[in-house]
């Protein structure tokens, strides 16, 4: 999941950006108002956690253009103000969800996935290919009802995957879903991570790599041995 936060306190705005980061989301951070419009210009984003009284280009205007998108994203106004008028204010400027600072951060966490489920043609809270279970909600992977211990980012691409179904991800497209504008396109994060989850989900393997293209989930009507997985990727 990528997330954007839009938030002119910049202690707040690294203190939100981190949090969702171990949470396994993939989180950039905008100041103002037009630095957050260039931002949505360039990349997509699941959710948006919007501060609502921005510098430069004003939190409802920015929450319109992006209500009034094609494919948009989900949006969670966030004000110093929770009347009833503001928050009934903010709705009607377009906001899917409205959260009155000081929040409570598991609050915030709940209502980012929740808002990131009801996004246009998403997501079943359970993801499962063969013996491999994902329970989005819980945040919760089992193999054969195995409990796996995952980093944020294992999580994180492993959802990616399951996502895309037998769709193949290249590393350039998993930095874009699970890393941030900062992810260095040169790095090995990608394989370091495919690597650390294969292990850790077991034999047979699970996740495979085509040749020269990506990753994939291992399709069910496939023996999961009998995988790419070994391939080089260049």
């Amino acid at each position: 999941m990528r997330v954007l936060v839009v938030e002119d306190s910049t202690r707040l705005a690294e203190v939100v950006a981190e949090g969702l980061r171990d949470q396994a989301m993939a989180v950039d951070v905008a100041r103002d108002g037009d630095e957050a419009a260039r931002k949505l210009a360039i990349s997509s984003y699941d959710v948006v956690v919007l501060d609502r009284d921005l510098p430069g280009t004003h939190g409802d205007v920015l929450c319109r253009a992006i209500t009034g998108s094609e494919g948009r994203a989900m949006v969670l106004m966030l004000t110093a103000s929770g009347s009833p008028e503001d928050r009934v204010s903010g709705l009607g400027a377009g906001a899917d969800d409205y959260l009155a600072k000081p929040f409570h951060f598991p609050e915030l966490v709940l209502r980012v996935r929740a808002l990131a489920r009801r996004q246009p043609g998403v997501r079943p809270c359970v993801l499962r290919s063969s013996d491999v279970e994902f329970d989005t909600v819980a945040h919760r992977v089992t193999r054969a009802g195995r409990v796996v211990e995952l980093s944020a980012k294992e999580f994180a691409v492993l959802e990616a995957l399951l996502h895309a179904g037998e769709s193949v991800l290249s590393a350039e497209d998993l930095l874009e879903q699970v890393w941030d504008e900062h992810a260095d396109p040169f790095t090995n994060a990608v394989l370091v991570t495919i690597s650390r989850l294969r292990r850790k989900l077991g034999e047979p393997t699970v996740v495979e790599t085509v040749a020269n293209v990506g990753y994939r989930i291992a399709r069910d009507d496939r023996p999961l041995g009998q995988s790419q997985a070994q391939a080089p990727l260049r």
